[in-house]
């Protein structure tokens, strides 16, 4: 894994958290969207378990520590505007909460009109 990020880098929201992008290592498979605080960003680059902070539930949260469906950090990227991160795992079951694969598996309408 790994872990050059510094903390400092991170360009922080008014909430103190950065969105986090999961995504499959070796496919590019975009599995989840997540939010991380510092704390979490920094446990997920030190433990190799990628962790999150819940924002309904104010704390944070370790993927699988639950459903068992656990996420394996291989690296954590930060992007040009250091705004958000991308975090690629190595994925032990399936990566949404209703059991699909992926969370990104509802297709939206192409919009035939104009732009408004």
């Amino acid at each position: 894994m790994t872990n050059a990020i510094a903390p400092t880098e991170v360009t922080w929201n008014e909430a103190g958290l950065v969105p986090a992008i999961v995504q499959r290592h070796g496919t590019g498979e975009v599995l989840m969207f997540a939010w991380m605080n510092s704390e979490a960003l920094h446990l997920t680059l030190t433990t190799g378990r990628a962790t999150y902070f819940s924002r309904s539930r104010g704390k944070l949260w370790v993927k699988g520590e639950t459903s068992g469906h656990h996420q394996y950090v291989r690296s954590v990227s930060l992007d040009c505007d250091g705004d958000a991160v991308l975090v690629q795992v190595d994925q032990v079951g399936p990566a949404c909460h209703t059991g699909a694969p992926s969370c990104f598996f509802t297709p939206l309408d192409t919009y035939q009109g104009e732009p408004k």
